[in-house]
């Protein structure tokens, strides 16, 4: 985490941070994939004769269903005070 913090910026990380919560974990649906068709396998050696087995896509988790949608100010704020916790600063400019 510190080698992190020393090649990225408060304001970037803010920005990772908001993207994954919108999208799941970073660098998970290939990993998902994997796990999917491992776990299809499994069950595809164990299903009895005549049925049908589990595709692998009864296996990869959905991260975009979220209970409670944020608007993208609320995203944006949220991220402005998860920069803000990370010793970023805000610069507003005047139009």
């Amino acid at each position: 985490m510190r080698h992190l913090l020393a090649d990225m910026g408060a304001a970037e990380l803010a920005e990772w941070r908001a993207y994954e919560q919108i999208t799941g974990p970073l660098g998970g649906a290939r990993s998902d994939m994997h796990a999917a068709i491992v776990a299809a396998a499994i069950c595809a050696v164990n299903t009895p004769k005549g049925k049908t087995p589990r595709p692998p896509a009864d296996f990869i988790p959905r991260w975009d269903r979220v209970r409670v949608r944020k608007t993208p100010e609320e995203l944006f704020q949220q991220a402005m005070a998860a920069h803000t916790a990370l010793g970023g600063q805000v610069n507003v400019r005047d139009n």
